[in-house]
């Protein structure tokens, strides 16, 4: 099997048609171009060039041979070049995961960025609940989770977004008008939420907020999903909480009013121990996406 020196070689003395100046563009001695050639046309049992008096010029065979041993040598340096473009993290797949409550908002404007900036890295996304998204993150099933906190350790973190905390009533409501609200404000209605189940994590912060301001919510519908919380307090069973970026998911029925004091963080996490060079591209472009953009508010 000939080798890409040899092949490189023999391209170049086509080209040249003279031992002379090929081996003075190669910067090779001729007499080692000249062996080279000699061995390859032993390797593949044919004579590629007529060397005379009158000079050097390729045979029938050499000339046919010349594209082939082009396009070895071309899609060698391709190879090449893919091996640095994967090194710089300018190709390859990543997986995405998005909590739900934050894709409508984040995804667009992240995979926008990626792609404008590496235009041949695959993103594979997806929008889903708090554990899964954790537990996917953890287990190597995603490179990337975009959620809110707290969390759990094992996780590198990086906050990409910090957003007021707002009550969410029923329009009509008597409290629809007011400005900002204290929690304290809401301790005798009744509340939807999610159940604890859904991310214990969650609900211990829940709790002491709750009694900092003095009360224990009387809930009277749980529900996993945002949506059904919205439609639930836009039926009027109740009140919840939710970061204020969560209006985008329903415009009507109900009212959005911050809480004094209480703010919600989007985090993008990843393992630690994840040394990929398209990961860490990612993290790069995602950081200054968030830098510059208010991802609350874009979609």
């Amino acid at each position: 099997m000939p080798e890409l020196r040899q092949l490189r070689y023999f391209l170049v003395l086509a080209e040249e048609l003279s031992f002379t100046r090929a081996s003075a563009r190669l910067m090779i001695a001729q007499q080692s171009l000249s062996q080279q050639i000699t061995a390859l046309e032993r390797i593949l049992r044919v004579k590629l060039f007529d060397r005379d008096a009158r000079g050097t010029t390729l045979t029938e065979i050499g000339a046919l041979f010349v594209p082939e041993a082009r396009a070895v040598t071309d899609r060698a340096e391709e190879a090449v070049a893919v091996v640095g473009r994967a090194l710089r993290g300018e190709v390859g797949t990543l997986r995405l995961a998005f909590l739900t409550t934050v894709a409508n908002h984040l995804l667009p404007p992240v995979v926008r960025a990626v792609r404008h900036h590496l235009p041949d890295l695959h993103l594979a996304t997806e929008s889903t609940s708090i554990a899964p998204l954790v537990q996917g993150v953890l287990g190597g099933h995603y490179d990337v989770g975009f959620t809110r906190t707290p969390l759990v350790p094992g996780l590198r973190s990086r906050t990409l977004a910090t957003e007021p905390v707002c009550a969410v009533l029923p329009e009509g409501h008597p409290l629809a008008r007011r400005a900002e609200l204290n929690l304290a404000d809401l301790a005798d209605e009744p509340w939807v939420m999610t159940p604890r189940s859904s991310w214990e994590p969650w609900h211990r912060v829940y709790e002491e907020q709750f009694r900092e301001a003095g009360f224990l919510p009387n809930i009277v519908q749980e529900e996993a999903g945002v949506q059904s919380l919205l439609g639930l307090v836009a039926a009027g069973l109740g009140v919840t909480r939710l970061a204020c970026s969560a209006a985008s998911l329903r415009r009507t029925g109900v009212v959005f009013i911050p809480l004094t004091g209480a703010y919600a963080h989007t985090e993008m996490v990843w393992l630690p121990g994840n040394t990929a060079p398209a990961l860490h591209r990612l993290l790069d472009v995602v950081t200054a996406l968030a830098a510059t953009t208010d991802l609350t508010r874009t979609g």
